[in-house]
């Protein structure tokens, strides 16, 4: 099958991930979303199919600003506080086919250094 446009590729490279990673309530995954208007994150228990936090620029005192960096740390630090209010420490990262690069490597080391470890 023949791949004709970037945003094909990027759900190829999704589904390979998808095979390997899973969320389970001991340990959910951050799935990290970014278009070219937002940035959206969650934190998803795959085996009871829920999503147990989320952050993204969608949210009032976020919209408006550039989606930057400086936001995506702002998304990462705002879901690594989510998550420990829920008990949250440890998760497994899935980055959706995306390269890990200045926006999705930000809402990791945010979410990291707010305390959860993946």
């Amino acid at each position: 099958m023949k791949i004709t446009t970037t945003a094909e590729a990027r759900k190829r490279r999704h589904f390979r991930i998808r095979r390997k990673i899973r969320g389970t309530s001991g340990r959910p995954r951050i799935c990290v979303y970014l278009s070219n208007k937002h940035l959206y994150a969650q934190i998803v228990d795959d085996d009871a199919s829920r999503t147990l936090a989320q952050a993204s620029t969608l949210e009032k005192d976020l919209r408006g600003k550039p989606n930057n960096r400086e936001t995506a740390v702002e998304i990462g630090k705002r879901l690594g506080e989510r998550a420990r209010a829920q008990g949250i420490q440890e998760a497994v990262f899935d980055r959706s086919g995306f390269a890990y690069g200045l926006r999705m490597k930000a809402v990791a080391d945010a979410a990291r250094e707010s305390g959860l470890k993946f």
